[in-house]
């Protein structure tokens, strides 16, 4: 008896460790899975391809008929308001600035709750919404990424393109003023402004959602993103 309850509690014991690291794994590839849409997203922004070079052919935006990021100050506010008028307040990756909750990947579904009731009249855009085609951006979708080679897929959430699967990033286009202080954006104590070298004042904040193989893994990285240009 104390043989078989010894044999019993060691099964029980790996059944459990291997839960744990399998948990565990599922986690760290779709963290890295994130943290590559987190840098395919800047890479789109910058207009360049996946090893670095600039885009000078399909499927950058630049050759294609989705929405371009703006070029100049002129642009910024046509490109805003055209993504204020979609459903989901975003379009071919790009969003307007977010309004309501900003935790938007805890609002799964159109019938979540919303916490409090008070934010369904905000314009919030359920997860699901988002995740349509069309809507959010995949990895590679505009900067020629891949994710596979001969031996096969350098992480299977990112080849992964099933509706509800695999992973998204969704970048926020927020004007920025040139007049940090009258605008009451973040200031520098020296000069009251906020030391940006922007060509073209706007920020942009990406949002990279993975979500991993076993149920429930799910990881969510955001990051501020300021293309400056390099001082002379």
């Amino acid at each position: 008896m104390l043989s078989m309850l010894l044999a019993l509690w060691a099964s029980r014991t790996s059944l459990f460790n291997e839960m744990v690291v399998g948990n565990d794994a599922s986690y760290q590839r779709a963290f890295e899975a994130a943290q590559a849409l987190m840098q395919d997203a800047e890479l789109d922004i910058r207009g360049e391809m996946a090893d670095g070079s600039a885009c000078g052919a399909p499927p950058c935006r630049a050759y294609s008929s989705k929405l371009q990021f703006p070029a100049d100050t002129q642009e910024i506010n046509p490109l805003i308001t055209a993504l204020q008028a979609e459903p989901t307040r975003c379009k071919d990756g790009l969003c307007s600035r977010r309004v309501g909750r900003q935790d938007f990947w805890n609002y799964a579904t159109a019938t979540t709750p919303i916490q409090p009731a008070a934010n369904a009249d905000l314009g919030e855009v359920p997860l699901s919404a988002l995740m349509a085609e069309g809507v959010g951006a995949r990895y590679g979708q505009y900067t020629g990424a891949v994710h596979t080679t001969d031996a096969g897929p350098i992480n299977p959430i990112l080849a992964e393109t099933a509706a509800g699967r695999g992973g998204w990033y969704w970048i926020e286009v927020m004007r920025y003023s040139d007049k940090a202080k009258s605008a009451n954006l973040i200031m520098d104590s020296s000069t009251s402004e906020l030391p940006l070298n922007l060509d073209v004042y706007v920020v942009f904040r990406i949002t990279a959602l993975a979500i991993g193989s076993r149920p429930g893994t799910t990881v969510v990285l955001q990051e501020t993103y300021a293309r400056q240009r390099t001082k002379d």
